[in-house]
């Protein structure tokens, strides 16, 4: 959602009087106006489109600067449906995390093409190259990213609104890398690097735990910051119960800190700085050998990720360079990964089997 705007509108006429309509219906007001202004950068799996609503009466009467998201042509597995997400952000708002507030949701596909929701548009930039350059490490933001996943990790099952997300079986480690394992297809017997990574997580998956809401892509580049201030985390795709270990986990994987192995925690800082922030609101501790079974986890998912994307682009359902070199980013994540196992070592690390 960062970045500016492309200067090519978004809506068709039609399909944006169609928007404008509904809209004056749900906020209750006399007329509300769609100001397109472009398509915003990030988001491979999703589209989103910078808005401005203008809103004539009602409780909400007034200029809204906003984002539009709705889903792409194709999408990879796990990935929420839009009313889902909005569903999502709406818990994780309540709750008191920093994340944008959803306002409108639109169940209908025939209006735009692709259900969506419409959230407020937060300020600052979140890409993940710029995070990592500052000189010194960004020990507050990243404490604050800990604090925040504490609040997020306070959402769990039985939450209202959340029914439709599933619950992992047996484990969430055991269910992740089954679903790891599906999805990879062929590639789970025929790479070398997938089939052992596979392997492991299935030998050295945790005990069964806490299972909380996790965002499943908590990273540098998914939190957007107006100078030092974090402003909003975003991208909720991929949410869904599971260990909490994961989100900590995913954030401090190798393959997610652009280059600066140095700063462990997404590439800004060391990760005591995050585990110290998540302590303080989690009401739990970190368990450091499960973070380190989900940075392997994060590794193979980023995998896996990677080829359905370029699967996006082969296909020919939707062509496009950057899912081209999402796909051949693969040796680079597999490369990762070798070198996360080498260093936690070899069978068993939670006394698993055979």
């Amino acid at each position: 959602m960062s970045g500016a705007p492309k200067p090519t509108p978004g809506l068709d006429p039609a399909r944006k009087a169609a928007l404008e309509s509904w809209l004056a219906g749900q906020a209750e007001a006399r007329a509300v106006a769609v100001i397109d202004e472009g398509r915003l950068s990030g988001g491979a799996i999703s589209l989103n489109l910078a808005v401005t609503l203008e809103i004539d009466g009602g409780p909400l009467a007034g200029n809204h600067p906003c984002v539009l998201r709705t889903g792409s042509a194709s999408g990879v597995s796990a990935s929420l449906g839009k009313a889902e997400e909005a569903a999502v952000l709406r818990a994780v708002f309540a709750v008191g995390a920093t994340v944008p507030e959803p306002l409108f949701v639109g169940a209908d596909p025939a209006m735009l093409g692709a259900p969506f929701y419409i959230m407020r548009r937060a300020a600052g930039i979140a890409a993940g190259f710029r995070m990592v350059k500052s000189e010194e490490p960004r020990r507050d933001l990243a404490r604050e990213l800990g604090r925040q996943l504490g609040l997020i990790h306070r959402v769990r099952p039985g939450a209202e609104g959340l029914e439709f997300l599933a619950l992992p079986e047996p484990t969430a480690a055991l269910q992740a890398a089954a679903d790891f394992r599906r999805w990879a297809g062929r590639y789970a017997a025929s790479d070398p690097v997938l089939a052992y990574g596979l392997r492991w997580l299935e030998r050295n998956a945790p005990p069964a735990g806490d299972l909380v809401l996790c965002h499943r892509d908590y990273r540098t580049g998914n939190y957007m910051v107006d100078g030092d201030r974090l402003t909003a985390i975003i991208d909720w795709e991929f949410a869904g119960w599971s260990d909490p270990m994961e989100d900590l986990g995913w954030f401090c994987a190798a393959c997610w800190r652009f280059g600066r192995n140095d700063r462990e925690a997404g590439g800004i800082a060391d990760r005591t700085d995050l585990y110290a922030g998540y302590e303080e609101t989690a009401g739990r501790r970190v368990d450091a050998d499960a973070v380190a079974y989900w940075e392997a986890a994060a590794c193979m998912r980023w995998a896996v990720i990677a080829i359905q994307q370029a699967q996006r682009h082969i296909s020919g359902t939707e062509p496009s360079l950057e899912l081209a070199l999402t796909g051949r980013m693969l040796p680079e994540i597999e490369m990762d990964l070798l070198r996360h196992l080498d260093r936690v070592g070899g069978f068993p690390m939670f006394g698993g089997g055979a």
